[in-house]
């Protein structure tokens, strides 16, 4: 955590004041503001939708109560027919005329007390008997005039004696009656010794269903499907002379429940009612405006008021550090304000006012004595550069290698014509980087003299990549390893040795590799010349030993970007290995530079 607090304390380091008021702004007052009224709003919405939900819940159960209570009535009144002894003797009589039905029904009628026993009721009651004797009308009617109904087949196959069908009756008689159909049909088969095959039909009335379904003035749309068809509806949808419509309304549904009645399955569709957090929001618009004000617009005002307060005096502190005249620092007129920012100001004018007398009584004496200085010092160092020209030099070397070849010493010319190759090198710096190519020249030119002095004692070979010649490596790199080759291991060796110089690519890296076969060195030396080599520094320069191979590999880190590496191996008595290894990346060509 205190990382993170350090990493954002540092970015907001580079920020200006006015974007740090924003971003305080926004993240102390916006966010907050957002998240909290967020979570509020989600509340009070999960709230309603949950309050909404057990409202459809409840009406979903209210309707289920209310279709039970009428079917559970039809089914009681056809049970109370269905356990009727009378009824059903006078069903299975064989009666021998239609006169003899008529007056047996008359007495039937009165005899039985039938209508009293069901209760008075809207409902329409027919009572079927596979009885031929029957004469069809009023409660009583042959079977055979209804087997071919879907009703009857839908009793027929069911297992159950009391069933529920709903239907939309096509007939055309009776025209008063409601085309569409809720029935509960019952077997009158309790007295199993009967031979003849009884039913009843209790068509429930369905205008009063329907309106009575209408006056409970649910909270919302409300239908009760059968097979897709709406049976009963809130909507107006309750046309009892046109057939049942099909419900399409799936994806408004709010709630569904399912059940089952004497084997019809039902489901009650609650759709959902017309959000009133919209219109609640758009009744409290000028308490929003008002809230609005307070959290955001007020807030930002004060915002806006300090950010002028403090950029504004920042600026003229800014401005007034950038402003100088006549090599001096000008004060601040207006000083306003005595919070932090003014007393900065304040202390700003005293640093003037003191810095300028001290630039007055300091500075610009002691810039005239430097100057002074400068001058006579670039006048001594001229006269230095005019003793110890080193033309004068060349020139002589140059007299002697004349005499040499008039004298036919062409040996002694050729010695002094490549010492005058390897001085002048040492005093031509107009530039510290040479190529591969020309470094490998003085090289050569040294170990010629060196082969001068040593004679066959000393043997060398050259083994340079041509794709190595244009690269370009600070002067005398190789000159000072060659050089330490001969003094520390071939001079010191009374044998015969040899110089190897190698350079190459492998790997993206360039190598220069030079090798010896002179008296090598011991281990411990070799561990401090290889620590040396590898940690060469300014202060190791001060020594009055071994600097030149120091200065040499101090020059290599610091035109590699330190991205070199030294590797020393040596075997006392035998051999010695120097192999320096830079980066492609890290070393020009063609004309470039390290």
């Amino acid at each position: 955590m205190r990382h993170i607090l350090k990493w954002i304390s540092s970015r907001l380091d580079d920020f200006k004041l006015k974007k740090k008021l924003r971003i305080l702004y926004i993240y102390s007052v916006l966010l907050p503001i957002f998240i909290t009224d967020s979570v509020i709003v989600a509340i009070f919405i999960a709230s309603e939708s949950a309050s909404m939900k057990k409202g459809m819940e409840n009406i979903a159960n209210a309707v289920k109560y209310n279709f039970f209570y009428d079917i559970e009535e039809a089914a009681g009144t056809t049970k109370k027919i269905y356990m009727n002894k009378y009824v059903n003797q006078f069903m299975d009589k064989q009666f021998e005329s239609e006169l003899d039905y008529f007056l047996s029904y008359q007495a039937f009628m009165k005899d039985s007390l039938f209508e009293s026993s069901i209760g008075t009721t809207a409902s329409s009651i027919t009572m079927y008997a596979d009885n031929p004797t029957i004469v069809s009308g009023g409660e009583f009617k042959q079977l055979s005039t209804v087997k071919e109904q879907e009703w009857y087949q839908y009793l027929k196959g069911s297992s159950r004696d009391g069933v529920l069908y709903m239907y939309y009756d096509e007939s055309r008689i009776p025209t008063v009656d409601s085309k569409r159909k809720i029935s509960f049909i019952r077997r009158l088969n309790f007295y199993k010794r009967d031979g003849c095959e009884k039913l009843v039909k209790m068509d429930i009335d369905y205008s009063t269903m329907a309106r009575s379904f209408v006056k409970m003035n649910y909270e919302a749309p409300v239908y009760v499907c059968w097979n897709d068809k709406i049976i009963l509806s809130n909507q107006g949808n309750y046309g009892q002379w046109k057939d049942f419509e099909t419900f399409d309304l799936q994806e408004k549904v709010g709630y569904q429940m399912n059940f089952a009645s004497y084997g019809a399955e039902l489901t009650i569709y609650v759709l959902k009612p017309q959000t009133v957090i919209v219109r609640q929001m758009l009744k409290n618009i000028p308490l929003f405006i008002l809230l609005v004000f307070i959290n955001i617009l007020l807030p930002l005002g004060f915002m806006i008021a300090i950010n002028q307060s403090f950029t504004e005096r920042l600026k003229e502190l800014s401005q007034a550090f950038k402003r100088i005249d006549d090599e001096k620092l000008m004060k601040i007129d207006n000083i306003r304000g005595e919070d932090e920012i003014g007393i900065v100001m304040r202390n700003y004018n005293r640093m003037v006012a003191t810095i300028n007398e001290l630039i007055q009584t300091v500075y610009i004496n002691r810039l005239k004595e430097q100057e002074m200085d400068i001058e006579r010092q670039k006048a001594e160092l001229l006269a230095l550069h005019s003793q110890i020209n080193p033309h004068f030099l060349f020139n002589a070397l140059e007299s002697i290698r004349m005499h040499s070849l008039l004298k036919n010493e062409t040996e002694t010319a050729s010695m002094v014509e490549r010492l005058a190759i390897m001085e002048r090198q040492n005093f031509d710096w107009g530039t510290d980087f040479i190529t591969v190519r020309e470094e490998i020249s003085f090289v050569e030119a040294y170990l010629q003299l060196q082969k001068y002095r040593f004679g066959d004692r000393l043997s060398y070979r050259l083994d340079i990549m041509e794709e190595c010649m244009d690269y370009r490596i600070p002067k005398l790199t190789i000159v000072t390893f060659v050089e330490n080759a001969c003094i520390h291991g071939i001079e010191s060796k009374t044998a015969d040795g040899w110089i190897f110089v190698h350079v190459y690519l492998e790997d993206q890296m360039f190598y220069i590799e030079i090798e010896d076969t002179g008296d090598g060195m011991e281990e411990s030396f070799l561990n401090e010349l290889r620590n040396k080599m590898n940690h060469a520094s300014i202060d190791m320069l001060k020594g009055k030993k071994g600097v030149g191979i120091l200065n040499a590999c101090l020059r290599l880190k610091m035109a590699t970007d330190n991205t070199v590496s030294f590797e020393l191996e040596s075997e006392a008595g035998i051999s010695t290995m120097v192999t320096i290894k830079i980066p492609v990346l890290n070393i020009g060509n063609n004309g470039g530079e390290l």
